[in-house]
């Protein structure tokens, strides 16, 4: 029950976050703000500062920005309706870029107490590694990338060895200061012995280097970036079939995730490491989302902004608040029926365990 307090508490301040980048954009490019809250539901604490009324909320699953003349046609000046598209763009990108930053703070966190790191650097093959010598892989050998995949650092290798399910992989290695391709390799797991036992592996053993403190500065940007790389590669293999609505999760599932992983932790130190792991993941992906293209979200009205731009620039035009309103409602309507399906599915899983 304590992780899944702490699991709500994480979501809700991730969801917070992302209103706290646009209420701080907003007011340094001189959009009004009526109100900032952090929580949801009826108002515990309240207090007007300016022209701004700063709330506290009963339930903490989020927050809101509320900008004068954000849904509806203001005479204020100062209205985000009213503000330039430059000032619209970098307000409305602000949420996405906020949870971008938690996101990479927190890896950063995750990595600062590393006293070594794994390098992509082959230093040796475990016995009968089939796939070793001058048409295969030698020791010294730097991968590059993975099916095309540019690898950064060793989290880049097994995240591509993972998604390979069995499948022959190209890999491009850099060898004494030259690029090497190498087309179909079947790298996959293996059955090897290890301290006398049998187990599944690749048989690549990598370069275990010192971890000083601009390799952590590495580390936790690449981990960040590969969080945006998992985002695409889900996002394509939703659209390719190769995962399906079941594989999505939730506030429900995320919350349930994050709670059964703070619990089957061996240790406190091990479920906050996971559970901070979890929170940069769900932090990179909120910033991910919500700058697609899609009616409803950010992405979808910095898209609008852009279109408008190109429409009153080509044909001195632009498309009726009204209609793109309405496209943003229908949009909201899908997204809150994906939502719904979603949690339902959800649920189903909790009580089919």
């Amino acid at each position: 029950m304590f992780y899944l307090i702490v699991a709500i508490l994480i979501f809700g301040f991730l969801i917070a976050t992302h209103e706290l980048g646009h209420f701080v954009s907003a007011k340094l490019l001189g959009v009004k703000v009526n109100e900032f809250s952090i929580g949801m539901g009826p108002t515990l604490f309240s207090r007007k500062k300016g022209e701004t009324l700063y709330s506290l909320r009963v339930f903490p699953i989020g927050g809101y920005c509320a900008m004068e003349g954000e849904d509806d046609d203001s005479a204020d000046p100062r209205a985000f309706g009213r503000a330039a598209t430059w000032r619209k763009i970098i307000i409305l990108c602000a949420g996405a870029a906020m949870n971008f930053l938690t996101g990479l703070l927190l890896c950063l966190v995750l990595v600062m107490p590393y006293q070594s790191l794994i390098e992509p650097v082959i230093v040796s093959f475990a016995d009968g590694f089939p796939l070793s010598g001058e048409d295969g892989l030698l020791p010294g050998d730097r991968i590059v990338s993975i099916d095309g995949e540019r690898v950064y650092v060793y989290d880049d290798v097994t995240l591509f060895f993972s998604r390979s399910n069995g499948k022959t992989m190209d890999l491009v290695v850099e060898r004494d200061g030259e690029r090497v391709v190498l087309d179909d390799l079947p790298l996959y797991p293996r059955e090897y012995e290890v301290d006398g036992q049998t187990q599944l592996k690749y048989g690549i053993n990598f370069q275990v280097v010192s971890a000083d403190f601009m390799g952590k500065l590495r580390e936790g940007w690449f981990m960040a970036v590969d969080f945006v790389r998992l985002v695409r590669l889900s996002l394509s293999d939703l659209i390719s079939g190769a995962a399906g609505l079941r594989d999505l999760s939730g506030p429900v599932g995320i919350m349930d995730v994050m709670s059964d992983v703070g619990n089957s932790a061996p240790s406190t130190g091990a479920a906050l490491y996971s559970l901070a792991y979890l929170a940069a993941l769900i932090a990179v992906n909120l910033a991910v989302m919500n700058l697609l293209p899609l009616p409803a979200l950010d992405g979808g009205r910095i898209f609008f902004l852009l279109l408008n731009c190109i429409l009153y620039g080509l044909f001195r035009k632009r498309i009726d608040a009204k209609y793109e309103g309405y496209v943003h409602m229908a949009g909201l309507a899908a997204l809150m029926t994906l939502m719904l399906v979603v949690t339902l599915s959800d649920v189903g899983k909790l009580f089919g365990r």
